[in-house]
């Protein structure tokens, strides 16, 4: 799938969705390692951009969206309209990432 062809508006500019698949979703959950705990606390004491959280994250939600592009190809869609991002702490250190949005088909006008 084309990551062009996935976006957080309702519609996809120059597209026409000719079918609707529903809801299509990516998860993934992840924890930073001691070490990596270990090496966020000394960034933070030092304040500033906190590298080791960003590549964390940066990570989760690549994968995310990542199954949720299979996840609407398995279903048959070449687009994903109203793509959103959500996160929630499932336990102390772990945190869970979803991507979300509607599989469509799509074709150019």
């Amino acid at each position: 799938m084309d990551r062009s062809l996935i976006t957080t508006s309702i519609s996809l500019e120059g597209y026409k969705v000719t079918k609707q698949l529903g809801v299509v979703r990516g998860i993934t959950v992840r924890s930073r390692s001691l070490v990596g705990n270990f090496a966020g606390g000394i960034q933070s004491l030092f304040g500033g951009r906190l590298s080791i959280y960003v590549e964390l994250c940066e990570n989760a939600r690549e994968e995310a969206f990542q199954l949720l592009m299979q996840h609407a190809q398995s279903l048959g869609a070449n687009a994903v309209i109203n793509m959103r991002y959500d996160a929630n702490e499932v336990m102390n250190g772990i945190t869970e990432v979803l991507a979300y949005g509607t599989a469509v088909v799509v074709e150019k006008v």
